[in-house]
């Protein structure tokens, strides 16, 4: 047994390099999940500057200087926030009061509802059964708004954090967008000179997760503000609200359309009840759905992730469990770098050990 242990140890361990970026896994690993509070603006920073890379990378494309490209993509990241901010924020407060306005008189109606049942349906459902859901959904209901009271009042502290983001933030993105090749420079000179296995990881990853993250953003709006568009048309109550639960929703493959479909059922049923109105707003909902899987996601993923849907299931629940909401964004890029890893580690490692120091094109037929 210990003869099979070395042996493994050996084959996986004996290179400098896989050592190296097994420390860099686990320290990074450690400092996000020990550290992750107080280093979230710096990972927010980093994360909106890699997603404004690809505009600098365009501007400088059509031959405009790296600092004027650098001071454009900023201003246009502090149009959208302002936009967001003076426009969409608005909106969403009105209709967030609106709609807890509205909630006891939902909830009457769905009691009703409920009442109903035990009537039409003796033999699958009781009162008591029906009295006890009622009973809960009001201890949850009356936990959420003391939940919100509390929160307004004695959380004043973390809205000073979110305006200290808001200055700290866009101050970090500028610099990263400005000094990103001296960042990543100084950075590479502490690893080794020759790091085949790292290179192959960074290659096969760097364009493949941008890709990845800027098109999740590009579906997030485009579904966003289509369906704010579809349902504002229809005359939907808290068109905003749902919309931007369904633009979100796509974050979470397969589960997130799935559970937004319940709001969005629901908010339509208390409308317009049993009507050629609800009808048409599900027909509606499962139109934007339907485009959003087969016309837009391929347009913007043209190179798939290839991973299996149970895969995917568990990268969202594992990232998310310990990010929560970014994990569950990054969740496929992080479970695609684990997949890299996985792949590249054994012949990464193999390559250091039974091969001379050759160009990188027989480096690639050696491993073929």
């Amino acid at each position: 047994m210990l003869r099979i242990l070395r042996s493994w140890v050996e084959r996986y361990f004996s290179d400098e390099e896989a050592v190296l970026l097994l420390v860099l896994l686990a320290a990074g690993l450690l400092i996000v999940l020990t550290m992750g509070a107080v280093l979230a603006p710096m990972i927010a920073s980093i994360i909106i500057a890699f997603l404004m890379q690809g505009l600098v990378t365009r501007l400088r494309q059509w031959g405009i200087p790296h600092f004027l490209a650098v001071i454009i993509s900023f201003c246009a990241l502090i149009a959208g926030i302002t936009a967001i901010v003076l426009g969409l924020m608005p909106i969403i407060w009105r209709q967030s009061t609106r709609f807890f306005a509205e909630l006891p008189r939902m909830l009457r109606e769905w009691q009703d509802l409920l009442l109903l049942l035990p009537e039409r349906y003796p033999n699958l459902i009781s009162e008591q059964q029906v009295e006890q859901m009622m009973s809960v959904t009001s201890a949850e209901l009356g936990y959420m708004g003391q939940y919100i009271v509390s929160f307004s009042v004695t959380n004043l502290p973390v809205l000073v954090t979110v305006l200290i983001y808001f200055v700290l933030v866009p101050i970090l993105v500028y610099f990263f967008l400005m000094d990103s090749r001296l960042i990543l420079d100084w950075f590479a000179s502490f690893l080794p000179r020759k790091r085949p296995l790292m290179s192959k990881i960074w290659h096969e990853m760097n364009q493949q997760i941008a890709n990845y993250v800027r098109g999740k953003v590009i579906e997030i709006f485009i579904v966003g503000a289509v369906t704010y568009i579809i349902f504002s048309l229809m005359g939907l109550n808290y068109a905003a609200l749902l919309a931007i639960a369904v633009g979100l929703s796509v974050v979470i493959p397969y589960i997130g359309a799935a559970v937004v479909t319940l709001p969005v059922a629901m908010v339509g049923f208390f409308q317009w009840g049993w009507s050629s109105e609800f009808v048409y707003l599900l027909l509606a909902y499962g139109v934007i759905q339907a485009l959003d899987g087969n016309v837009l996601v391929p347009l913007l993923f043209s190179e798939a992730v290839n991973l299996h849907p149970v895969a995917i299931i568990l990268a969202v629940l594992v990232f998310g469990g310990f990010w929560g909401f970014w994990g569950v964004f990054f969740a496929i890029p992080l479970a695609t770098l684990v997949k890299a890893i996985l792949y590249a580690w054994p012949i990464g490692v193999q390559q250091a050990q039974y091969s001379e120091p050759e160009p990188a094109e027989h480096v690639e037929q050696g491993t073929e």
